[in-house]
């Protein structure tokens, strides 16, 4: 049969205490939703069907794909409810797993099985089993049904095997027994469990899967429970990244918000956050408390600690920072060095060349070998439009210097400390453009009314 799953997402969530509709919280940068529906996608299954409410149009944009079929459920009226707006779009013949937007750490490899063996609930033992709903077997350990918390009787409260809600069962019994579901409970809702017992009379057999982590079958109701599936999230992700060969510092400071490849030997220090696509080459090295978000380094760079990546791409055996800003558009080329306090926009760095202390380098092209001094800066935007500094192989740019694009700096050529260049210069040529100095001898500072206590005896003037 072909599998089509049912996601539902439809909850408010008011004790997120948020305007956002829950499944839209972010868990390790992406949303909760997301997770569940890279899960789901895992199984290949023929339809994949979300149930929206609160904030439906508001999840429709932040999770928009053409693999989904969005379901409306205008009333949240229990799960049962939200699976029966759901099944007129389910063909008759498929199979149909139900999912939850705000259960975001289901494995495939468990879902397989419970499809597998299906009609089937998946269960799971919880130490406190507190607001789950309990799972009811006979003498011979035959599932029986589920009755929620609130309906429980104490003897029932006790049992510590609960319902995570996710069931595998065909499509033609869920819409044969699924409408037959009544609400006389304390909620007044229409439960997805309650369709157990009414398979069960009908000469069904259901079989369970027990979860084989209690982490993986919870879900998200306030910002407390957000943050434990986080750390949770995040303290599987340091794992594999160890068992790939990846040195950390400190496996629970750590932050993968995003897709991080990394090649073998990479160190990683504590508290570096990865976010979007990042890839790490063979023995490099990323600081302490560094941001990479979407970013290449290659094999035996060094980032430094305190450094911030975004969009850039760093060649091999470089080093960056520490408190290096690397903006959008960044490029090194391999052996690069950008220091301490540099930042860079659309900006290629040669082979060797070196922008060592305290420069900013806008929508600027350096060659080989180029040396940039300290403090200096393109002054690439006129208040209206962008323009280019072109550094050629070898050149040299004196510390504090000013260089007003769209400017060109042939091989070779050399730019005094302190100079605002706005001509070209051509290959080896030496560019000095500073204003004259002029020494005052005798010169005394000003009294406290402002005035100078002493004339100045002579004015001599050096260029």
């Amino acid at each position: 049969m072909s599998l089509e799953i049912i996601v539902l997402a439809a909850g408010r969530g008011t004790r997120m205490r948020s305007r956002k509709p829950k499944v839209l919280h972010s868990l390790a940068g992406q949303p909760l939703l997301a997770h569940v529906l890279a899960t789901a996608r895992a199984l290949q299954p023929k339809a994949l069907h979300v149930v929206v409410g609160h904030g439906g149009d508001e999840v429709q944009s932040a999770l928009h794909a053409d693999d989904i079929q969005w379901v409306q459920q205008a009333k949240q009226l229990g799960t049962g409810h939200a699976v029966l707006q759901a099944l007129p779009a389910v063909d008759d013949g498929s199979d149909v797993l139900v999912l939850y937007g705000d259960v975001p750490l289901l494995t495939a490899d468990t879902l397989r099985t419970l499809v597998a063996s299906g009609p089937a609930l998946l269960t799971a033992k919880l130490a406190d089993p507190a607001g789950y709903g309990r799972i009811l077997r006979d003498a011979a350990d035959h599932l029986l049904g589920v009755v929620e918390h609130k309906d429980a009787s104490e003897a029932q409260q006790a049992i510590a095997e609960v319902n995570t809600g996710v069931l595998a069962m065909s499509a033609a019994d869920l819409k044969a027994f699924l409408p037959q579901v009544g609400n006389a409970n304390s909620q007044g809702e229409y439960y997805l469990p309650d369709v157990l017992p009414l398979a069960l009379a009908a000469g069904r057999q259901i079989g369970s899967v027990l979860a084989a982590n209690e982490m993986d079958i919870l879900g998200v109701n306030d910002r407390a429970q957000l943050a434990a599936l986080e750390r949770e999230l995040q303290r599987r992700r340091a794992g594999a990244l160890m068992l790939a060969g990846v040195g950390l510092a400190d496996p629970a400071r750590i932050d993968i918000r995003g897709d991080l490849r990394c090649g073998s030997d990479v160190f990683i220090d504590v508290n570096a956050v990865f976010e979007g696509d990042v890839q790490i080459g063979d023995g490099a090295s990323i600081g302490a408390n560094c941001v990479l978000r979407d970013c290449v380094i290659g094999a035996g760079s060094v980032v430094h600690a305190m450094s911030h990546l975004e969009q850039a791409e760093v060649g091999e055996r470089c080093s960056v920072g520490p408190f290096a800003r690397l903006r959008p558009g960044t490029r090194l080329g391999n052996d690069a060095r950008v220091g301490n306090f540099v930042e860079t926009k659309k900006t290629h760095v040669g082979n060797g060349s070196k922008v060592n202390h305290l420069s900013y380098l806008g929508d600027s092209v350096l060659g080989e070998g180029v040396n940039i001094g300290a403090g200096t800066i393109t002054c690439n935007y006129d208040g209206v439009n962008k323009h280019q500094t072109t550094i050629g192989d070898g050149a040299f740019v004196g510390s504090n210097a000013t260089l007003v694009a769209p400017l060109t700096v042939a091989e070779g050529g050399f730019v005094a400390a302190g100079s605002t260049v706005t001509r070209d210069i051509g290959v080896e040529e030496l560019a000095v453009a500073r204003g004259r100095q002029r020494n005052i001898s005798g010169w005394r500072r000003p009294g406290s009314d402002g005035e100078a206590r002493n004339a100045p005896r002579n004015d001599k003037s050096e260029s």
